[in-house]
């Protein structure tokens, strides 16, 4: 006999599930050829054998060259780890053979799940007049009229970091709402961080979050949290509960790289063998104003190719405009309304998004400016939030999107 719970479960979590198996069923068939076999950079499939093996360097040679560290004779993965982590028990079973573009597709398709939910969360909280369909939607936009979609299909490392980033960004934002669950919001950054290092930012949502708890952004309400014993006090614990998970995960990734490359704070993205960025590096530095023109090029100026012989209309490999990729962004500086979680979420956007635009790689190879992905939730959030209606001029930015991506997907570095 089943179990009631979970029939009333499923039945609440319904919409939920019709979109993860529908954007789980769309992103296997796009994937297409690439899910048949593990992809072309596996790094978190070596790192997770390593790790199962008790050691931190590879226990086998590399399959290429792209982007691996050689030290001391020993061959390393310079990413973030946790993907590594989430993938020990399927590498447990399967070695070094594990498909790593099987295992990134039901988390990109939990992500649509995750931001619809999202969405119905912050309604539930904050008020609003949006439908579970409006909801949908927005969540249907988020995993296919964004760089979600061909990010998401393709495996490799770069990709795998980007959707499960993502992933933990969107569990992080509901536990971090109004500051309610500090130690889940504290776990799911700190793991984040470990996936896509920017992410760190992201706990200023955390902060403003307790600071104002429950109001605007604001001097007045700042003064108020500073001033009252009783909101100071439980600003206080908010911020002890949120620091305690975070700083587990930080001190285990600062003792792993202390090991491997003599200073916790050094991941080894500047020591990559044979890096076709390395002489940028030893010129400029990771981070650098000497990126940043390069980089808002990638992020808001380059369009597609036209070539004519052949004739055919071609992608940038170093990046395509985030307004041509998802036009419906450019709705989100034309609110109808602007909640209380207007400031908050952009503040948060924008801080994500800063180290990318001064960073040494702007993510070529790619279809539009991937890093962007890292802070396209809180993107689409706010244009859910805008109030604006789902319109004509909606429904045209949000098709031209989903044509874009669609090519991306089909289109974007296939064998």
């Amino acid at each position: 006999m089943s179990d009631p719970g979970w029939r009333a479960w499923a039945s609440e979590h319904r919409i939920d599930l019709v979109l993860f198996a529908f954007s789980l069923f769309a992103y296997a068939l796009s994937s297409g050829s690439l899910l048949a076999q593990q992809s072309q950079a596996p790094h978190f499939v070596y790192q997770a054998d390593a790790f199962l093996r008790g050691q931190l360097h590879l226990a086998a040679r590399p399959p290429n060259l792209n982007d691996w560290v050689l030290e001391g004779g020993r061959w390393y993965v310079s990413f973030p780890p946790f993907p590594a982590v989430l993938m020990m028990p399927f590498v447990a079973f399967e070695g070094l053979s594990f498909n790593d573009v099987a295992f990134t597709l039901p988390f990109a398709a939990a992500n649509v799940a995750l931001f619809y939910r999202l969405l119905r969360r912050i309604q539930q909280v904050e008020g609003g007049g949006r439908s579970a369909w409006d909801h949908a939607v927005f969540a249907l936009v988020f995993g296919f009229g964004t760089l979600a979609w061909s990010c998401s299909i393709r495996g490799e490392v770069w990709f795998t970091a980007e959707v499960v980033g993502v992933t933990l960004t969107l569990l992080y934002l509901q536990a971090a709402l109004r500051a309610q669950h500090p130690v889940l919001a504290g776990a799911a950054l700190g793991c984040a961080t470990i996936t896509r290092a920017p992410l760190a930012l992201s706990g200023v949502f955390f902060l403003i979050e307790a600071v104002v708890d429950g109001g605007r952004v604001g001097q007045a309400n700042l003064r108020a949290a500073l001033r009252d014993p009783q909101r100071r006090k439980k600003l206080l614990q908010r911020l002890a509960l949120f620091a305690l998970p975070i700083a587990a995960v930080g001190l285990a990734m600062a003792w792993m790289n202390l090991a491997r490359f003599g200073s916790p704070g050094e991941f080894g993205h500047a020591r990559m063998y044979a890096n076709r960025v390395n002489p940028d590096i030893r010129a400029y530095g990771l981070f650098s104003f000497h990126y940043l023109e390069r980089n808002l090029r990638s992020a808001f100026l380059l369009l597609p190719k036209l070539q004519l012989h052949p004739f055919r209309l071609d992608y940038d490999p170093n990046g395509m405009s985030l307004f041509l990729t998802t036009p419906l962004f450019l709705l989100t500086f034309f609110p109808r309304e602007k909640p209380r979680l207007w400031a908050p979420l952009w503040i948060t956007a924008a801080a994500v998004a800063l180290p990318g635009f001064f960073y040494q790689n702007n993510g070529y190879v790619q279809f539009g400016f991937r890093f962007s992905l890292d802070y396209t939730p809180h993107l689409v959030a706010l244009l859910a939030l805008g109030a604006r209606p789902l319109d004509g001029l909606f429904w045209l930015l949000a098709l031209f999107g989903f044509a874009v991506n669609a090519w991306g997907a089909a289109a974007f570095n296939r064998p």
